[in-house]
């Protein structure tokens, strides 16, 4: 088969490699139809790294994914040869502590697609997960909407750990596609008014056209001040979705007292920064978001359900063999990018 894979800082090659064949009875084969572009697979791409998490070359990156099932093991009642299946990238083991206490997410023994050290990616032509991983989709159901799963899984997760939406003033800094998967889940529970910023203008107005109430871009004004100016005792939740400093500041700027910060942006950098008098004063809430815990589901339940649009998340696409090209522009947010699909067929 083909397979897409790193082989040094922003270089990648179509390579033949064998293809992996069932080794465990509750295995499934998958032929990849679609595979969505992650900022997290970015950073392998231009850093090598996130964190201690360092790419040994050559390594296949890439987990948000939809695909046909084409083999199942002697075990596997979930799905059969023929289902269209959402994939969730996170193979937990169910037995550690942190598995058994209803946080998978956290597994003590995580194999997850594309990280290194772990497992290689789904840029390749076929993949065998867990059937546990496997959620079926209908047939009225794209293969990208159903990559879109994944990332939406997030979004419901971050919402659900924050506070209850229905009333609340939200603001969410950085509009790419995790802040678009946390603004339609908060606003199908009844968010507003969403407050949302991000740099690039395409993005804002499809924040608009998706139901916030008001945009900005930090280039070009002072968002605190104009969010202030609207909400002057500041906002109830804040989703920082794009690991900038400056973010974060502007998340506790315009937070009341009390208020919530949910970190789900992944830095750059190794450490960030808080303003502590600030606050302190203000007994702000941090939260840390990991991935998700048991929402794959959901996501999908609230895009077949028609409760949320995802259409427009996806403003670009290339086939599997221009994967390159895909990655250059997400990395260079060129375009108006928000999210660039690999498609296969």
């Amino acid at each position: 088969m083909k397979k897409m894979v790193l082989t040094g800082i922003r270089e990648m090659e179509l390579r033949e490699v064998p293809e992996p064949e069932i080794q465990a009875p509750a295995d499934v084969k998958i032929r990849m139809e679609a595979v969505g572009v992650c900022g997290s697979d970015i950073h392998y791409y231009v850093s090598g790294n996130i964190g201690t998490q360092v790419v040994e070359y050559p390594f296949a990156v890439g987990h948000e994914c939809a695909g046909t099932v084409v083999e199942v093991g002697a075990s596997v009642t979930r799905v059969q040869p023929g289902d269209r299946v959402a994939i969730e990238p996170a193979m937990t083991c169910g037995t550690c502590d942190q598995c058994l206490s209803g946080r998978s997410n956290t597994c003590r023994n995580n194999r997850f697609l594309g990280c290194p050290g772990q497992a290689d990616g789904s840029l390749c032509e076929v993949l065998v997960m867990p059937e546990q991983n496997c959620f079926p989709i209908r047939a009225t159901t794209s293969f990208a909407n159903g990559t879109i799963s994944e990332p939406l899984a997030i979004g419901i997760y971050a919402v659900k750990h924050s506070i209850a939406m229905k009333g609340a003033r939200v603001g969410i800094l950085g509009m790419g596609p995790i802040g678009f998967c946390v603004m339609l889940p908060a606003l199908e529970q009844g968010a507003g008014p969403l407050y949302c910023t991000d740099k690039i203008g395409e993005r804002l107005e499809l924040a608009k056209q998706g139901g916030a109430t008001w945009t900005g871009n930090p280039d070009r004004e002072d968002v605190v001040a104009a969010i202030l100016d609207q909400e002057p005792l500041g906002l109830d939740v804040v989703f920082e979705c794009c690991g900038h400093q400056e973010a974060i500041d502007q998340g506790v700027r315009i937070l009341r007292p009390g208020g919530r910060l949910m970190l789900i942006g992944i830095p750059s950098v190794e450490r960030v920064s808080f303003q502590i008098e600030i606050l302190r004063r203000k007994e702000i809430h941090l939260v840390n978001v990991r991935r998700q815990e048991g929402c794959v589901q959901d996501a999908l339940d609230l895009i077949e359900d028609h409760r949320i649009n995802v259409d427009q998340m996806v403003t670009h696409r290339f086939p599997f063999e221009r994967t390159k090209e895909a990655f250059d522009l997400v990395a260079g947010y060129r375009d108006g990018v928000l999210k660039a699909m690999i498609d296969f067929t």
